[in-house]
């Protein structure tokens, strides 16, 4: 990180006061070991580029880098639901030191951007960029590779920080350091190091789902949001009877296995969305299945399977470990919860929300693209 973010930094947990910075080793103009500390001497360690604001459970052992910059120990306690979140967080932890390259090859842009674009409901490359642009404070939830928090950096002048509570903050700082405008930081969004009222923008793309409380997440983030801004999520949406129940049975028995199991696992449900895919076969259906939600009309078969009864991702933007590593995302995280969208609309009535549009961007989640009211 720069010297010059830690203005920006108010963490409750620190009694949102000023923070100064000490560094111990640089790059440049990187601190690359060093710490955050208070007037009255507690300190956030930066490790490897990123402060790491997080605490109790979620908190790595500190006991080495303490003795070794001669910091006085401090116990720290973290909040009730931590302890379930550090079950996710392993496995976006291994995931994101898997695939630090996600999102960064070429073949890989095209296909995300586009998905991008269809979230927010824009036309072209061009009006992506220029929604991005005109920001002057963007936070970034859960970036995983970092590639999103990077494209948003070189779009705007403004400043972009990139918050993760898993091992992904570190990859993303690599990903991302060698811009001026970006700062990585390791915190739970549930206690972002931020003032209220502070970004012109935030994004959580596929994050909030996978917290112990989705509703509860959405708060967090809006209240760092000022008026006037906006605030992208995705949440999975909550599926037909079939699919939900392929996926209980399968996490079930996934969800417990260690990555490599898990990974090793998807193997079969990839091999069928790779074969399925090359069939390139479609279907039309003249009338509709409402006891599965199926709808009628002409239905890619791949897609047919994949969107009611399994996942079974694939596109062949993706090699054959990129796209396990998508079913793996679906079925190894210890939460992954899922939501209808009159559910959605009303947490957003509930924190005074006026105006949202929330974009068909694909069946399986819900795209919302919500402004707090000036």
């Amino acid at each position: 990180m720069r010297a010059s973010s830690v203005s920006h930094f108010r963490p409750a947990q620190l009694g949102g006061e000023p923070l100064s910075v000490e560094a111990f080793e640089t790059d440049g103009d990187q601190i690359r070991e060093g710490v955050l500390k208070t007037s009255d001497g507690r300190w956030v360690p930066i490790i490897d580029g990123v402060p790491s604001f997080l605490t109790g459970v979620l908190q790595q052992d500190l006991s080495a880098f303490a003795q070794k910059h001669n910091l006085p120990w401090q116990q720290t306690s973290a909040r009730a639901a931590a302890a379930e979140q550090a079950k996710t967080n392993e496995t976006f932890s291994d995931k994101w030191r898997r695939f630090k390259n996600y999102g960064l090859e070429p073949q890989h842009q095209e296909f995300l951007y586009g998905w991008f674009m269809k979230k927010f409901n824009l036309a072209n490359l061009d009006e992506l960029k220029a929604f991005h642009a005109k920001r002057k404070r963007i936070l970034e939830c859960g970036p995983g590779s970092g590639f999103n928090s990077r494209f948003m950096a070189e779009q705007t002048k403004g400043e972009v920080f990139a918050l993760d509570i898993s091992a992904a903050a570190v990859t993303t700082y690599e990903n991302t350091r060698d811009l001026a405008n970006c700062t990585v930081v390791q915190a739970d969004l549930m206690e972002a190091p931020f003032p209220d009222d502070y970004f012109d923008f935030i994004i959580a793309d596929g994050v909030l789902h996978h917290t112990p409380d989705t509703r509860l997440a959405v708060e967090a983030l809006y209240r760092k949001l000022e008026p006037g801004g906006q605030f992208f999520f995705y949440v999975y949406k909550k599926m037909g009877p079939a699919r939900v129940f392929c996926d209980e049975h399968i996490r079930k028995n996934f969800m417990p296995m260690t990555p490599d199991e898990c990974y090793a696992a998807c193997e079969g449900l990839t091999e069928l969305g790779r074969e399925l895919s090359r069939l390139n076969a479609k279907i039309t259906l003249e009338k509709p299945i409402p006891v599965l939600g199926i709808p009628a009309g002409t239905h890619d078969v791949q897609r047919l399977i994949y969107y009611n009864f399994v996942k079974c991702f694939w596109n062949d933007a993706f090699d054959y470990e990129t796209n396990n590593m998508v079913n793996f995302d679906w079925y190894h995280p210890h939460n992954a919860w899922q939501h209808t969208q009159e559910e959605v609309e009303g947490w957003l009535r509930d924190l005074g929300a006026r105006e949202w549009q929330i974009n068909d961007a694909n069946p399986n989640g819900i795209s919302v693209l919500v402004t707090k009211p000036a």
